[in-house]
């Protein structure tokens, strides 16, 4: 039976699954996000926190394209730190902790008010295929058929998710929560391969019985950074003034605990062998670093709160699948927490993944036209990974939808664009996380210019409005007009001991800032702040920068070169055959992605071009 008709649905309420649901309403597709549960849309399974190390710069790319995610840790956070500050701006990145109970309240009253989406509670178990390989729609658990011309898959760990705690098997996708079944049965039918992955989180702590006085105090800082341009104060990164933060706290297991985990590696879901999956290398459980770092004699845990009205606590760094009896062991084997009591048990789990290898960079799969992948179901581990993927895959269905040109993002112009770019020409061995080192642009791609760099794409897309891109463009404007004042403004100095006559730009890479600028020189300066640090950046790295502008420009050439969707690369002269076979299972969407793709020669990106006709 035919309930109804949508332009796209999107399958899970998650973090990929709210930013695809919400992109897509926003550019006006009818839009309808199924869910288990509408109480958990926006529910943060594990680390209650938004951000990190390269996260925190995709989160301010989602922002930048319209996304929601920015606004809502600024509204919901209650530790804002900036990482890294020590080292270059290539490499910083904001994190929050985040009120756990606030920020999915935040998410549902945004999704719920969302004009053009609909909130269904109900299980999809099946989706609709036509004869000629296109989506059609829906079918769900309750009986029901819904129509759609584009659908986004974002089950995260719920799809035949299982938990493990020691020898215990509990089918669900989340703790207390059902999983998904049926969908694994369409993937299975249309020759998807599936994989299973494993992630983990620790125990949640009651923190009356937590000794903060045996551990070191972690504070946010003053003043604290935010994620979304658009939070007040408009126009900037930071918060104008300090405002309150909770306190998070910093301990270290001991010898003792790690001769508990080891007396009992053989009773973990890991290395007991109950678990098949392949889980995170950077995000890995107690027990695997206790095995992979035998000579490390301890390891560093943060103590973060939950939220403001809760009293539960998160012990980062303590994932495991331990007996829960072995679990209240070795927590109380550190500092701090020799008389905790456990509020939830760890626990790893285990579900399945479609290899994004299946994927184009715009997130649809290659055997089903209008069926588009976002977040852990592509073999990622992060919110904000997550979010990353369905801002991107919500545009894409929309386009889909109707029967516009599909869009993808270059690597030189966001880490969503790296990270997609990964996924699909590389694949996944593990749960994927994002990094600085993993772009080759990070003197582009930084934290504080995501919204130069994107807005423009949100605003010819629709997720911006004119007056945000006229306020962007505004400080564009100033900040150039600056930096061609200080490239103009000559003044004697004092550099390496010898009095000589240099341009005010050169000054930033002797180690000036504005502020030096004016005290000591006397000259005008900005008053705004974001541009005052963007011309202290641009200018302090400005023959880097120039030197990736240069490299950038020559490999945009290949990104420019479109393949056709058709293309029969047998008949591709000078080709050898495993050039063609990787090509044709791939599919690149542009020659720079093909260029990507291990085994590709240049050999074969030069007989590609000569046949596309870009060389002579």
């Amino acid at each position: 039976m035919i309930v109804d008709e949508f332009d796209v649905i999107v399958i899970g309420g998650g973090h990929a699954g709210i930013e695809a649901a919400l992109a897509s309403a926003r550019l006006g597709s009818k839009t309808a996000m199924f869910v288990l549960n509408a109480d958990t849309i926006g529910q943060m399974s594990c680390n209650p926190a938004i951000g990190g190390i390269a996260k925190g710069i995709v989160v301010r790319e989602i922002d930048a394209l319209g996304g929601e995610m920015g606004r809502a840790i600024d509204m919901t956070g209650i530790q804002f730190k900036m990482l890294n500050t020590r080292k270059g701006s290539a490499v910083r990145s904001p994190r929050a902790q985040a009120d756990k109970k606030r920020y999915r309240e935040y998410m549902k009253k945004v999704c719920e008010n969302q004009e053009n989406l609909y909130i269904k509670q109900d299980e999809v178990v099946d989706i609709i295929i036509n004869s000629k390989g296109m989506v059609e729609g829906v079918k769900t658990r309750l009986g029901c058929e819904y129509r759609a011309k584009a659908v986004v898959v974002t089950t995260g760990t719920f799809l035949a998710g299982t938990i493990y705690i020691g020898d215990k098997r509990i089918p669900g996708g989340r703790a207390g929560e059902p999983r998904s079944e049926g969908l694994a049965d369409f993937y299975k039918r249309m020759g998807f391969p599936l994989e299973r992955f494993k992630t983990g989180t620790p125990a949640r702590l009651d923190r009356r019985t937590i000794d903060f006085s045996r551990m070191e105090p972690a504070p946010g800082d003053d003043p604290p950074p935010k994620f979304s341009f658009w939070t007040e104060p408009l126009g900037s990164y930071w918060f104008e003034e300090s405002k309150p933060q909770e306190l998070c706290w910093i301990t270290y297991t001991t010898p003792k605990t790690h001769r508990i985990i080891s007396q009992n590696l053989n009773r973990t879901a890991l290395y007991g062998g109950l678990i098949k999956g392949i889980g995170p290398r950077y995000c890995p459980s107690i027990e695997d670093k206790i095995v992979k770092f035998p000579d490390r004699e301890r390891h560093q845990v943060f103590i973060e709160p939950e939220g403001i009205d809760t009293i539960e606590m998160y012990p980062n760094g303590l994932s495991t699948s331990l007996p829960e009896e072995v679990q209240w062991e070795m927590y109380r084997s550190i500092p701090g927490l020799e008389e905790v009591e456990l509020i939830r048990p760890a626990y790893a789990i285990e579900y399945y993944i479609v290899p994004p290898t299946f994927l184009y960079p715009t997130l649809e799969t290659k055997r089903v036209r209008g069926l588009f992948h976002a977040g852990n179901f592509n073999g990622t581990t992060g919110y904000e990974e997550a979010g990353g993927q369905g801002i991107l895959a919500g545009i894409n269905a929309h386009l889909r939808a109707t029967g516009k040109e599909t869009i993808y993002l270059r690597r030189d112009e966001s880490y969503i664009g790296v990270m997609v770019d990964d996924l699909t020409t590389k694949g996944v061995t593990e749960p994927y996380r994002l990094f600085t080192s993993r772009s080759e642009y990070r003197l582009h791609l930084r934290q504080d210019n995501a919204i130069l760099r994107l807005a423009k794409i949100g605003h010819g897309l629709g997720l911006l409005s004119d007056e945000q891109y006229l306020a962007v463009k505004e400080i564009e404007e100033e900040i150039q007009r600056w930096r061609e004042f200080y490239k103009r403004e000559r003044v004697v100095v004092s550099l390496g001991g010898s009095q000589k006559n240099h341009t005010v730009s050169t000054l930033f890479t002797a180690g000036y800032t504005v502020k030096r600028i004016k005290e000591e020189l006397g000259l005008p300066f900005p008053e705004h702040p974001y541009v005052a640090e963007e011309l202290e950046i641009l200018l302090k790295y400005e023959p880097y920068i120039e030197r990736e502008r240069k490299l950038t420009e020559k490999i945009k050439k290949l990104e420019d070169v479109r393949i056709p969707e058709d293309i029969e690369y047998h008949k591709v002269p000078g080709l050898t055959k495993e050039a063609v076979q990787k090509l044709s299972e791939m599919r690149p969407v542009t020659v720079g992605q093909a260029s990507r793709i291990d085994g590709i020669t240049p050999a074969t990106i030069t007989a590609l071009l000569l046949y596309l006709g870009k060389l002579e």
